[in-house]
């Protein structure tokens, strides 16, 4: 049974973070007062930390890249490290130590020094709370009785935060496309989160498995035809294959960026043209390889009554994640695109380093 009371908390915390905002977060009878790196400017951080003190928190993926994680922690990519606050180190400067885009535009001051970790468990919940809000996961951390926070959440409410539990349908109506003149749409809606997910069904249905298609948001590839990733395609052709079958659904998930939100995926497209494949570029800026939430379209598929799909994928990922949460997938269904000169060593690193399959 979902704590509505506590997830409310979480999308409290995560509104507070996007607006710039000092939070709370509480585990084992520790706290940290936290400030966003990303959203933080000066007057922000002066009323933070007038006295320059706050030190900062990254992910050890990040660390690694500053030679501040030793071997075990740069095992664990996303595990909390404490870098010592030094005073030339303002909003701007900050920025710069967290965010690995900007490396060789602006050459990192240093050296930086690794402290010992305070209040591990609150430390690792607050990384996971800006991954669940979409910006890097790097904060200013101040004494809790010297900051006024707008926010306070439980480690544990966050890190039960479901994305899919608290899911409902908004409304549907009749959605005539190009595929399909017998379609309709079903927006669904959680209290909290201001993404709408969207299921389009294609077709009648009949009593037979549906043809079902997870889609996660790609503004890039979806709506202004990026050459860089497949998805655009994958998109199109999917609907045309539920459409070709008895029926189906499209589940379009607002998970952009495989779950890490558009800036950041943009960011990962500047690691890339770094030199970084879409894994590492992901994991360098302190995220999963991939962090979205199947049991959004498990949760869907509930409120429509489908028990069991078909599964139009090559990521055996989506299957495992469907059956995890209680979906049938009776049958997994390839679906080929071919490459393009922009996008073959993102298809090949799909491949090789995700287990993606024909």
């Amino acid at each position: 049974m979902v704590d509505a009371a506590a997830d409310r908390s979480v999308a409290r915390a995560i509104d507070a973070l996007r607006r710039g905002w000092a939070v709370r977060v509480v585990a084992d009878g520790e706290s940290l007062a936290l400030l966003a790196v990303e959203s933080a400017d000066g007057p922000s951080l002066a009323a933070f930390d007038p006295e320059a003190r706050a030190d900062l928190l990254i992910s050890a993926a990040r660390a690694q890249t500053l030679h501040l994680a030793n071997q075990r922690e740069a095992a664990e990519p996303e595990a909390p490290v404490m870098v010592q606050r030094e005073r030339w180190i303002d909003a701007a400067g900050a920025m710069a130590l967290a965010d690995p885009v900007q490396d060789l535009a602006t050459p990192l001051k240093g050296p930086y020094r690794a402290l010992p970790l305070h209040a591990p468990q609150a430390a690792r919940a607050a990384l996971r709370l800006a991954r669940q809000a979409g910006i890097l996961p790097a904060f200013f951390v101040a004494p809790v009785d010297a900051a006024d926070c707008e926010a306070s959440v439980a480690a544990e409410a966050i890190n039960a935060h479901d994305g899919g539990a608290l899911l409902q349908i908004a409304t549907r109506a009749r959605l005539p496309v190009s595929v399909a003149e017998k379609s309709e749409i079903v927006a669904f809606r959680t209290p909290g989160d201001p993404r709408e997910h969207i299921a389009l069904i294609i077709g009648e249905r009949d009593g037979s498995v549906p043809v079902v298609r997870l889609h996660s948001e790609c503004l890039t590839g979806d709506v202004l035809g990026s050459l860089k990733c497949d998805c655009g395609p994958q998109l199109h052709a999917a609907m045309h294959r539920i459409a070709d079958a008895s029926w189906g659904v499209l589940l379009y998930l607002r998970q952009e960026g495989r779950g890490i939100g558009l800036i950041n995926k943009l960011r990962a497209y500047a690691l890339q043209d770094q030199g970084f494949d879409t894994v590492d570029a992901n994991v360098r800026l302190g995220f999963s390889i991939d962090a979205r939430d199947f049991s959004v379209a498990a949760q869907m598929l509930r409120l429509l009554s489908i028990p069991q799909v078909k599964l139009l994928t090559n990521n055996p990922a989506k299957v495992a994640g469907l059956e995890a949460e209680g979906i049938g997938v009776a049958e997994r269904l390839p679906l080929a695109i071919a490459p393009n000169p922009h996008n073959e060593r993102y298809l090949d690193t799909k491949r090789d380093r995700t287990g993606h399959q024909l």
